[in-house]
Order: C-alpha cells, then structure tokens, then sequence
C-alpha cells in the first residue's frame, strides 16, 4: 500500500548492503578453485558419508574423483562452456560429476530427480546438455527407461554413439548403479575409463582458464505456476554463496560440522546452505539420497550429526516417526531452538540458523539475512537486511516506480550473485533499466534497512481491505501439535474479497479440532489474519511440486470445492 507521497532519497525504498570487497571470508570465486582451496585445507579430513552404498570420502578422495570425471568429461568432447546434465540423488558422484564439470570447463545442468518423463523431455530440450550423467532407481522411477521412452536411439545405438535427432547435443550417457546393457548407456566405470589416456595436466590447465564471470551452473525454477526455467548462474555468483553461508552460520573447521541433508543438491538452496557451508568449513555431508524420517533420525544417531539440514515439513514427519521417542540426537548442536526438531528430549541448543532471510534462485539463494543467533530484537521478524554487494528496492508493481520505506510493493534485487540470465530469454526483459531483477514477491523495507517478504504477489489475501501473508498463518500453523502440512489460502467471498482458509494434514493417528487451532491463532495472529475455516486434508489430496510445495491456485480451488459442498 503506497502512502500516496514521492519518495525522496531520503525515504526511498531503495536500501544497499556493504561494498562486496569489505565481506570476510571469501575464498577463490571459481568452483575449481574453491574445490582445490576446501581440499588442499582439509585434505585428510572426511568430506562425505554415503552410508546407503558405504562410501566415504576424504577430502583429497573427492578431488581425485571430479577430477577423473572431468577426465572421462574431456575425453567426450566437453570443452569450454559444453553443458553436463547430472541426474542423480545425494550421492558422492553427484559432487564428483558437478565439481569434475567445472574442472573441465564445462557447465554443470543441475537435473531434479523427481522430474517425470514429460518434465526431463522440457528440461532436456532447454538445457541443450551434450553428455548426461544420471543415476538409474530413484524410488519407482527407472530413469534408463525414461531416457530410452525419450529418445529411442539410446536404446538402439553402441556406448557412446549417441547421434539424438530429439537432443541434438547430447553425445554420451552414462548411468550410476545398475548398468542398462544393450543401449548406448554407458556404465560408471566404462564412463570413467574413457578419461585413462586424458593427461591430467589438460584438466589443471582447463580449470586455470575459468574465469568468475564464467557460466557455472544452470539450476531450474520451482516451476509451480509454469514450466521451470533454466537460471544461468556465473561461477562468482556461485562461489560467493558457498563462501558466506560458512559465514552467516558461523561455521568454522574447529567446529567438525557433520551436516545431514537428504534435499537434493540440484536445488539451489540446498547447494549453498548445505554443501556451501559444510565443505568451506572443513565439515562431513552426510548423505540420504531419499528422505525417510525413520531412517534419517537414525543416520542422525549413527553419524553424530551436529548440523540438519531440511525442510519445515519434514521436521513434522521426523516428530512423527515411531523411533523419535527412542532415538538419541544429543549430538545435534546447529538446530535452531524454534524448530520442531529441537524439542526433542536429547537436545539442549539455545542456537538460532541465519533462517530470517530472503533469496531466489535467480540469486543463487539470499540475498538478505542475519547470522546466526542474531538477537530477535535486532530481527523484529525481518526477513534480513542486505548481503554485500546487494542493493533491495520495491517497486510498484503495476507501474514500476519506486516507492517509500514502508510502502509494500514488489521486491527488486541486484549485486554480485544476480543470474546471468534465463536460458532463451534476452536479458534486457529479464532486468528494468536500472539493472534490478523484479523477483514477483511482495514486500516492504523499513527505516532501519529491513527486508519484510510477504509471499508472492498473487498469493497475497487480500480481506476485508487488509491483506494477509499466507507464509505467516503458515508458520504459525506449523507449530501446532499434530499439523504435519498447513497452508493457507484465500478463498472468493462475496462481502470480504477473499476469505483466509487454512488446509491442514495431521499427522498420522491425530485427530485435530478446528475450533482449537483457531484459539491457538488467535494468540498470535491479528483478529483478521486468522482462518475463518480450517479445513483438513489428507496428503493424497493435496498436489505436491518436486520441491514440496502446493500449488496455489490448485489448493484454492481444493478449498473452494470443499466449502461449497460442506
């Protein structure tokens, strides 16, 4: 809501974090050069545990195996710029084969594994990937057969004869665990000993010419509204996150961070939260190619986690696993202490993640935050301020025009991890004239240079001439004993607009009362904000994307279905 004025630079919506040059911590911004500066500090420490197929990895082991990766890679014919789609779960060849990409000076495709055959044949025909790297079961899906459905010539050419008419780059597969005989589909091993005769003096050579303006990675959007879009991000971007996340947690190689995660890396967030932060500190990632709450509290146990890394929802299964009450997470230590993991009877932390931020993949995750155990004063529920080298506007959404501190809007960002640009799209459509990317969010600055993020923009509620964050009412939701999925929604009302509806899923053998979540709302939401129905759901009924989340439009229409039969 626009205060009617004209901003002044004075009280302009337009706030600048500290100059790039003045952030500590930050290493080599190339990925073979943060690979090499992480290994040759912590060469004899463990760099990964893959428990599921008894890996582990030192640190000195994961540059020996990207870098016959980028062997094998050059010896396919990947140079400069060449894109390597990788496919594959939370495993060590997935670090092997992104990182050994980089080496070769190439571009690593980051691939989500929960893609189905006709979201890979959009990823595919976009990214342009001219070899792929993937892994064959990932749950139900055997991704051999996906490909050959894909393109039939993978299942009737020799290895490494690849000639695709419906991928016209791609040139070689290789697959990870169990081989595909009688395809084109090359086994890990044959992969890898295609880079025997490869000098490795090629891959230091290569890897010396990538420059940090150079095209690291290519991650996709959600694409819960529409088909995910290809983000070119550069390899300062990049490796700039991977270096500040160490930061902004407060990491440091005295603190043996052993970090669990089972979110798969090809999301960017999970990338520099996880394996940013992990790796720059000296630290261990501990694998789970799948999240399985049973199985992850006892990798927790097992492995002597400090450090979980996931999502809100799966915080509410891990409550409701049946060893949750006989499980021992004492060695927990980075677990924020609002967190629903944190109430659990073994662990003591009064410590508080670097949470309150706010990032897009577009950024290769945040652009404003606080650190670690920032004081909630200092937070007054913010979303951060801005990171160095970043500067936040809002901007009117219909008109573009900057608006006043206070005045909510639309959030615009630019600075040193900003994309290079969407792949097929001109980047002069991308950015306003001023060089800012208008991320589609709503939002607010205040005078003390806090970022207030309040959803997306469609997603706003707007009731009774109010409008209403759903992330909020969703927060709140979260915490109440028994809520396994709580989202909100508006839903159309003839008198208010829209109406707040929150759609929960219990948790398995709860019951919930609806009068009762809403007296626990009305604690700590304004009179307006809180649902004036609350729906319940089971999970079946609700469509998850990859990444977890609901579709809003879907769940609206769910809500609204549901109350005109009830």
């Amino acid at each position: 809501m626009s205060t009617g004025t004209e901003p002044t630079p004075d009280t302009a919506a337009v706030v600048a974090g500290p100059p790039l040059a003045e952030e500590p911590g930050l290493g080599t911004l190339t990925l073979p050069g943060f690979l090499r500066e992480v290994t040759e500090s912590y060469a004899e420490r463990t760099a990964l545990v893959s428990p599921e197929d008894g890996t582990e990895w030192s640190y000195a082991d994961l540059w020996e195996r990207a870098n016959e990766v980028a062997r094998a890679l050059r010896a396919c014919g990947v140079g400069k710029d060449s894109r390597v789609g990788v496919l594959m779960t939370n495993r060590a060849e997935w670090l092997a084969a992104v990182f050994g990409t980089s080496l070769a000076g190439g571009v690593a495709v980051a691939l989500s594994t929960f893609s189905t055959q006709p979201e890979l044949d959009h990823l595919l025909r976009i990214s342009g990937v001219s070899v792929l790297l993937f892994e064959r079961r990932v749950a139900k899906t055997d991704f051999g057969e996906v490909l050959t459905g894909l393109e039939p010539q993978l299942a009737t050419a020799e290895p490494g004869a690849v000639a695709s008419t419906e991928y016209p780059f791609l040139r070689y597969a290789a697959v990870v665990g169990d081989p595909h005989p009688g395809t084109a589909i090359e086994s890990w091993d044959d992969f890898l000993a295609r880079g025997k005769d490869t000098d490795p003096a090629l891959i230091t050579a290569t890897a010396a010419t990538v420059q940090p303006s150079d095209t690291a990675v290519l991650f996709f959007s959600s694409g819960t509204t529409s088909k995910p879009k290809g983000i070119r991000n550069a390899h300062r971007g990049v490796t700039i996150q991977l270096w500040r996340f160490r930061r902004m947690f407060g990491f440091s190689p005295d603190d043996e961070v052993r970090c669990w995660t089972a979110n798969g890396f090809f999301w960017s967030g999970n990338f520099g939260q996880a394996l940013g932060s992990t790796l720059a500190a000296g630290g261990t990632l501990i694998l789970q190619s799948l999240f399985d709450a049973e199985a992850a509290l006892n990798l927790m146990q097992a492995q002597r986690v400090t450090f979980p890394v996931s999502w809100p929802h799966q915080h509410a299964q891990l409550q409701g696993a049946p060893n949750w009450d006989t499980v021992d997470l004492s060695s927990l230590k980075f677990v924020d202490r609002d967190l629903p993991l944190a109430t659990h009877p073994t662990i003591d932390t009064d410590w508080t993640e670097p949470g309150h931020a706010y990032g897009n993949t577009e950024t290769f995750t945040i652009t404003t935050c606080f650190p670690a155990c920032t004081p909630e004063e200092t937070i007054a529920g913010s979303s951060g301020v801005p990171l160095p080298g970043n500067t936040i506007k809002i901007a009117d959404p219909l008109t573009g025009a900057t608006l006043n501190r206070g005045d909510h809007g639309e959030i615009c960002v630019k600075g040193p991890t900003l994309m290079l640009g969407y792949v097929g799209t001109p980047l002069d459509e991308t950015l306003d004239d001023e060089g800012y990317f208008h991320t589609g969010d709503g939002g607010y600055l205040d005078d003390a240079g806090r970022l207030y993020w309040e959803g997306r923009l469609t997603d706003i509620i707007k009731t009774g001439g109010a409008n209403v964050s759903p992330l909020e009412v969703d927060e709140i939701l979260a915490q109440y004993p028994g809520v396994k999925i709580g989202r909100t929604v508006g839903v159309p009302h003839e008198t208010l607009g829209e109406m707040v509806v929150a759609c929960v899923v219990p948790h398995t053998g709860h019951t919930l009362d609806a009068a009762a979540i809403r007296d626990h709302l009305r604690t700590q939401l304004a009179s307006y904000k809180v649902p004036r129905e609350i729906l319940f759901f089971t999970e079946d009924d609700l469509a998850l994307s990859s990444s977890a989340k609901i579709k809003s439009s879907d769940l609206r229409t769910l809500a609204a279905q549901r109350l005109a039969t009830e």
